[in-house]
């Protein structure tokens, strides 16, 4: 996993072409639940900045940290000038100031769980709200997606990052909400889901093949050659799911750190 997660600078410019950003919907239901004004937010994992956008475009005082220095150079060309970047993983944040907001999007699964919500915690405003968001970007017709398994098969049995503490697919609750369900430090844990349908070209899907992990470790010539298979399996055109798992969760007033 820390090769994965270190892997994606070389693809930074693909990664802000290819992936799919996150629209104010999402910003809607992060404000909703916090049920509160939210002057100040820390980002975890930040990446070339598509969620930093949606939360310092709408006046949130954002802090993205990164510890990508490609991935955080990508971002700075894209953020408003007001967004602090720090490059840090999340272990190494400075402990000290609080927020009102600590969110990840796609960048969870990356941190190490030793301390991990204690450390959370220590990062929030009493009364903080802590989100996680994310999901995979997949074709919306199965014979499609069969196709791609079959063209991938040969070089990876799959291209997902499993669920970090071995939660099925079938669960109700899914990661990182199982953790902190069991967690002391967070309350009215929340599970949700955004719907969305996009359409890429299959040159733009196998481009953001290309900033996935999994992909991204591989030898050259075999991500060479597993990406012309996909090429040839896929349509012109890629009707893509892209669905956003939402978790909410609120700092227990009684266990600030």
């Amino acid at each position: 996993m820390p090769g994965r997660a270190l892997s994606f600078g070389t693809m930074a410019e693909a990664y802000e072409r290819f992936r799919p950003g996150y629209g104010v919907e999402l910003y809607d239901r992060v404000m909703a639940y916090a049920g509160r004004s939210v002057p100040t937010a820390l980002e975890i994992g930040a990446g070339t900045g598509k969620a930093t956008r949606l939360f310092a475009e709408r006046g949130i005082a954002v802090t993205a940290t990164e510890p990508d220095g490609a991935m955080l150079a990508e971002l700075r060309k894209h953020v408003p000038a007001g967004v602090r970047t720090e490059r840090a993983a999340f272990e190494d944040i400075r402990l000290g100031e609080r927020y009102g907001l600590v969110y990840a999007a796609a960048a969870l699964h990356w941190t190490a769980p030793e301390g991990r919500w204690p450390r959370v915690a220590a990062l929030l405003e009493p009364g903080g709200v802590f989100a996680s968001f994310g999901g995979p970007v997949r074709p919306a017709d199965p014979a499609v997606e069969e196709a791609v398994r079959v063209a991938r098969a040969p070089f990876l049995e799959s291209d997902d990052v499993p669920s970090p503490d071995g939660t099925p697919p079938e669960s109700d609750m899914q990661w990182p909400g199982t953790e902190l369900q069991r967690s002391e430090w967070f309350t009215d844990v929340q599970q949700s889901l955004i719907t969305r349908r996009l359409t890429m070209t299959a040159r733009e899907y196998v481009g953001h093949l290309s900033t996935v992990s999994a992909y991204l470790v591989l030898p050259a010539t075999e991500r060479e050659r597993v990406f012309g298979r996909i090429a040839q399996a896929l349509p012109g055109t890629v009707g893509i799911v892209a669905d956003i798992t939402v978790h909410l969760a609120r700092l227990r007033d009684e266990r600030r750190p």
